[in-house]
């Protein structure tokens, strides 16, 4: 991200005139840290205005005049006056441009449109247009509201077609393994699983010196920690004012993942003698702004279905996946300092929860190994498939766009393969998944070990090396 980012400043030291940039990402993938950091290295002039939440424009824009004296590079000094609005302000980024290359960086900018009663956005792109694109000017614009951020390029808003857009995911299996030496890839995916990939999380982890397991259980005598608190910290600054959607994300993270369909999701939240139809509404206007505007929980429909009635919701989040299990639900005795209470709700079914939880995550390293393995070549889709009646599932169907390619089973075990007769199992379902008479069956666990009715062997060193790209 900082390489790209510093492209693009020579670009503008080169031709003398402006890039505006858009970063979005979720929550703790570490854009701001990043983008920070890239600043303070860069050697030019800079401004970084961090917005606030729910506050009024004035509060904001002083927050910004403020900001013009903090950075730590030579600070922009000398300007005219308090800016008396958005527009006099980046009149003042023009003015600091005209004596070389700057930097101004607008952090939670979602915030800080939602506070203008003039329309930020349009008040940006007539200072771009008029003054700040012919300026050496790198303006930055970063958002953890994914759809809002997604919209500022939409045909239909002020800055289409002026923005360069930059996605900063959290950090991917390979990068916590980098960062995680010394662990094994099994470890690793274990890591990634409690930490979602966040980068707080991941330094925490390095730094205990610990294992995962020995993490998590230390973490719980802290309710400080960052493990028990950044969930607590993101889902506020999401969430504080949207009792419904809480309620909905405790209830799909608290079950066995990918479980719930829209009933049982509407039993969770509902409460006694409530009337079924008008929670079942509530339960789906509340999906529908998790999986489409906030983007924290997808639908998941099973390999080649052609109704949407076997919906299941499940969270994208491996980490809010973690806290709402082991948390989320103990939030109260870990406070009390009965971290105990949580630890042993955790290592009683830890390993039972995370052979369900890997499931997506594996089902992506699989198609993306599709693109350097011949074993996969044609693979364009990876989904679970399950009976009506969830039954029977099958944890793998990778198929191209005419049929069923491969059929696979995950056993997401410390010790040992997959035996013959879960293979003898799997290859049973040939005959009920829809057009899989010929796949090719994989056997699908950490140690990769697997007997001879298997096609296809996948260890947990070949998903985690999937993402080394």
């Amino acid at each position: 991200m900082q390489s790209w980012l510093s492209s693009r400043l020579e670009e503008v030291r080169a031709t003398g005139t402006g890039q505006l940039i858009a970063v979005r990402g979720r929550r703790q993938a570490g854009k701001s840290t990043a983008v920070e950091s890239f600043v303070e290295a860069s050697g030019v002039p800079y401004v970084y205005v961090t917005g606030m939440y729910r506050m009024p424009e004035r509060v904001q824009l002083d927050a910004a005049a403020e900001a013009f004296g903090s950075s730590r590079n030579p600070v922009l000094t000398g300007l005219p006056g308090v800016p008396g609005s958005w527009r006099d302000w980046f009149g003042q980024i023009a003015l600091a441009a005209s004596q070389g290359p700057v930097i101004a960086v607008l952090d939670e900018f979602p915030w800080i449109a939602a506070g203008d009663s003039a329309g930020l956005e349009g008040v940006v792109q007539a200072m771009w247009d008029r003054v700040l694109e012919k300026l050496p000017v790198v303006l930055i614009l970063i958002g953890s509201d994914i759809a809002m951020m997604e919209r500022l390029a939409q045909h239909d808003r002020p800055l289409y077609g002026r923005l360069r857009e930059l996605v900063v995911p959290a950090l991917n299996p390979a990068e916590v393994s980098a960062a995680l030496p010394g662990m094994t890839a099994f470890e690793a995916v274990d890591a990634y699983l409690v930490t979602g990939g966040y980068p707080r999380l991941v330094a925490d982890l390095r730094r205990s010196g610990l294992g995962v397991r020995d993490w998590v259980r230390a973490s719980f005598g802290d309710d400080l920690s960052p493990l028990v608190a950044t969930g607590r910290l993101t889902l506020d600054a999401e969430f504080a004012d949207r009792e419904a959607a809480y309620r909905v994300l405790s209830a799909i993270g608290a079950a066995e993942p990918a479980r719930l369909g829209l009933g049982e999701i509407a039993a969770e939240i509902s409460d006694p003698g409530g009337a079924t139809k008008s929670v079942e509404t509530a339960a789906l206007r509340a999906l529908a702004m998790l999986a489409d505007d906030k983007r924290v929980v997808e639908r998941e429909l099973p390999a080649w279905a052609t109704s949407t009635r076997l919906r299941r919701y499940r969270l994208t989040d491996t980490y809010l996946r973690f806290w709402f299990r082991y948390v989320e639900r103990q939030v109260d005795v870990i406070v009390r300092g009965r971290g105990d209470i949580a630890t042993a709700a955790f290592d009683r079914d830890w390993a039972s929860w995370r052979g369900r939880a890997v499931e997506p995550l594996v089902r992506r390293g699989i198609e993306l190994l599709g693109a350097t393995d011949g074993r996969l070549a044609g693979v364009e889709s990876v989904l679970p498939w399950w009976t009506r009646d969830g039954q029977v599932e099958v944890d793998v169907v990778a198929a191209d766009r005419a049929r069923t390619r491969v059929l696979g089973t995950i056993k997401w075990r410390e010790v040992g393969g997959i035996s013959r007769h879960e293979m003898a199992e799997l290859g049973a379902l040939r005959s009920r998944v829809p057009r899989a008479a010929d796949a090719a069956l994989a056997a699908i666990c950490p140690s990769g070990e697997a007997p001879e009715q298997a096609d296809l062997a996948f260890s947990a060193a070949d998903l985690v090396a999937a993402w080394e790209r």
